[in-house]
């Protein structure tokens, strides 16, 4: 039974090896580290990647000896971005310990930060050793552990001590650990090489345990830590809390893959499936590569044939030609060819035959005499008019790429797309501006429950589309393709986009309640808001020696709100210096509008908490107003009782876009990054009274609202 526990251990532990292997030395992890990106790496690789790193950064970039000097780390010449990276971290050489070091880590290829006290800053991950350790063990049963103790020969341990860190066989054991002593409540396990610490200590104060988790860091830490050291201002918990956190999300995560194992397996055999298909369709794609080459090359080939053709008939013509002119030539030296039969004619002493036979044969002397003065061959040796001109065709050659039917690949682009009620998707070719004539656009909702949603489709005739029937507070993925023709190229990248948590909430900038139109601008359509720091902001300023105060000056929604959830967007200029976004009832606005308060009077200073009406300042009870701060490209989180003095923590980047959900019948509104449809801040507010969309502005500052997917915008897209 044991022999066929320890077999079944072993291949449970065979299908999780690749997790027990280090990412640098491809071995099994001895005494592994947790780096900051939550990554393991051995102790001893983490020392000689320092160690060659920094070494690489003092000697000669272009030599490879830094690798080669180490068989046990596989790692890359460090980049010349990757050491300069390490020599600003603060590395002097010759010391030990750098004010803060750079480290790359071979798990993810980033680079992490191991702050000031680099690897002694580090966590042993003693569950991964643990693990591995076991592992070892099993691979080694026939390798019994021997007592550490026992007098020569030793005898086979039978238990460790944790405590003692050594190894026992039943007499000994018995021997250092006596009843009634304190020995005698040490703990002990298996025979086992592997001795832990039984209480994790802080790395930062190695006198102190650690007794908290930090949320932020994602670490245990000790409460010297939290009280003055490098996590003061972080979120913590306590151990035992972030123990049954941990364990509760971990477990239901294994629950659900283990629930899903048939679906896995499904994949799995499509996985296998789409494997085959690719041996297949890769064979066929190389056949079809080849016998187009083997088409390039039988045009090349009998191209080749006529041009060679028509190179040797040339050159035996001019052969020809100018044989023929030397066997003429020839005939002009004495005793030989007309010069010779010249000769014989002079011999006849005959007149009559004399003159009718020399008359011919002095023009042709003639002729040759003056051959002789203007000496021109019959043929040109030069070929040049057969030189074939190849230039165009390498630059056709050389381009010669695979291209996806020839089609370009549209991208998603997110920023002009919209998610609101409805969505606006829309697209656009990086390569080919017009490379299809119609697109399909492909949908679906992503949830938990229906991981394999069926895609649905629409036409597209341009490059936009709207959707129509979305949930709100969900997420959908999108995907696009281009059509010429039969022809289709490759599905998008997929995008993902998210609704909002309410449907949309339509209104306009009231023109006529609380409206200054001295300090305040409206566009024609009321969808859009300035404040005009002009000459009355002058006048008021120049009375700020004799108690005169700037004033908010305030705008709201024109259409109220008494039940349901609802959602609205806008955007605020990045130059505006200051702007209150938020709701409020229809009394707190009669008394905020007739009652104008100071800005900058100390009675008003929002975290001064003198104010009783200071929307930033009463958490215990719900108001019926909730606003916050905006400015200068920030975001300001409302100041709570409870939070640190330092401001820091709460200030955000500014969202290009805001959004707002407000909950009536919960009595909740929250503050969103409308582009990732992120919640920043939430708050309870009295819905008790008709809330509407509360907006104020100092100084120079602009908001827009966002116009949301209507019938007016389809109809717009017609007209075009």
């Amino acid at each position: 039974d044991s022999e066929s526990g320890i077999a079944d251990f072993l291949v449970t532990i065979k299908n999780i090896e690749r997790e027990l292997i280090c990412p640098a030395c491809k071995e099994l992890f001895t005494h592994p580290l947790i780096l900051p990106c939550q990554h393991s790496i051995c102790h001893k690789c983490v020392k000689e990647i320092l160690f060659f790193t920094l070494e690489d950064s003092f000697t000669d970039l272009g030599s490879e000896s830094s690798n080669q000097s180490s068989p046990r780390i596989r790692i890359h010449s460090p980049s010349l971005d990757r050491i300069d990276r390490v020599n600003r971290s603060g590395w002097k050489r010759n010391s030990l310990t750098p004010r803060t070091t750079i480290f790359p880590c071979p798990g993810c290829r980033h680079d992490v930060d191991l702050g000031e006290r680099g690897i002694n800053g580090l966590f042993r991950n003693f569950t991964l050793e643990t693990i591995v350790e076991r592992y070892r063990q099993a691979a080694r049963a026939a390798t019994a552990i021997m007592c550490d103790v026992c007098k020569p020969p030793p005898q086979e341990s039978t238990k460790s001590c944790m405590d003692c860190s050594a190894s026992y066989c039943n007499e000994c054991f018995k021997i250092h650990h006596p009843w009634g002593t304190v020995k005698a409540q040490h703990e002990y396990v298996g025979p086992t090489t592997n001795f832990r610490p039984k209480i994790l200590m802080c790395p930062e104060h190695e006198m102190e345990r650690v007794n908290m988790y930090c949320e932020i860091c994602r670490r245990p830490v000790c409460h010297l830590c939290k009280l003055g050291g490098s996590h003061a201002n972080h979120r913590v918990t306590t151990m035992s809390t972030a123990y049954k956190t941990l364990k509760e999300k971990l477990s239901k995560d294994i629950e659900y893959l283990i629930s899903k194992e048939s679906q896995v397996k499904g994949q799995i055999s499509e996985l296998g499936l789409l494997m085959k298909e690719t041996e297949c369709n890769g064979e066929r794609a190389k056949e079809e590569a080849s016998n187009n080459f083997d088409k390039l090359f039988d045009v090349l080939e009998e191209r080749r044939s006529a041009a060679l053709r028509a190179i040797e008939a040339s050159k035996n013509l001019r052969l020809e030609r100018l044989q023929t002119q030397i066997e003429e030539y020839q005939g002009l030296l004495e005793n030989s060819g007309l010069v010779g039969y010249a000769q014989e004619v002079l011999k006849e002493t005959d007149q009559s035959c004399f003159v009718q036979t020399a008359k011919q044969l002095h023009i042709r002397i003639q002729k040759a005499t003056e051959s002789l003065k203007s000496f021109r061959p019959a043929a040109q040796t030069s070929f040049e008019d057969y030189v074939i001109d190849i230039t165009k065709q390498e630059e056709v050659l050389g381009d010669l790429s695979f291209y996806s039917s020839g089609l370009d690949v549209p991208e998603i682009n997110e920023e002009k797309s919209r998610m609101y009620n409805k969505a606006l998707i829309c697209w656009e070719h990086l390569v080919k501006e017009d490379s299809a004539d119609t697109y399909i656009l492909e949908y679906r909702k992503l949830n938990r429950e229906e991981e394999n949603a069926t895609w649905q489709e629409i036409e597209a005739c341009s490059k936009s589309k709207v959707i129509s029937d979305l949930e709100n507070n969900s997420s959908y993925a999108f995907r696009v393709r281009g059509y010429k023709g039969s022809i289709c190229s490759p599905w998008s990248r997929e995008v993902i986009l998210h609704t909002p948590a309410a449907p949309v909430f339509s209104f306009l900038f009231d023109d006529k309640c609380g409206y200054n139109s001295e300090r305040l601008m409206l566009n024609p359509r009321r969808t859009s808001v300035e404040s005009r720091a002009g000459f009355p902001l002058l006048l008021g300023a120049e009375r700020i020696q004799a108690g005169c105060y700037t004033t908010l000056d305030y705008i709201i929604g024109d259409t109220g709100i008494t039940k349901g959830k609802h959602f609205w967007a806008f955007h605020v200029e990045s130059y505006s210096f200051l702007v209150k976004v938020g709701v409020a009832s229809n009394t707190k606005l009669q008394e905020w509008l007739h009652n104008p308060r100071d800005v900058t009077s100390p009675r008003y200073e929002q975290d001064s908490g003198h104010d009783s009406g200071s929307e930033d300042t009463c958490f215990d009870s719900s108001q019926p107003f909730t606003l916050i701060t905006l400015g200068m490209n920030k975001f300001f989180i409302p100041k709570a009782p409870t939070a640190p003095k330092d401001s820091a923590n709460r200030i955000l980047p500014m969202p290009s876009c805001i959004g707002i959900c407000l909950d009536c019948d919960r009595g909740k509104v929250g503050f969103y990054d409308a582009d990732h449809m992120k919640c920043l801040y939430e708050r309870q507010v009295d819905c008790s009274g008709t809330m509407y969309p509360a907006f104020a502005l100092m100084g120079s500052a602009g908001i827009h609202l966002e116009e949301a997917i209507t019938a007016k915008y389809l109809e717009y897209r017609d007209d075009m």
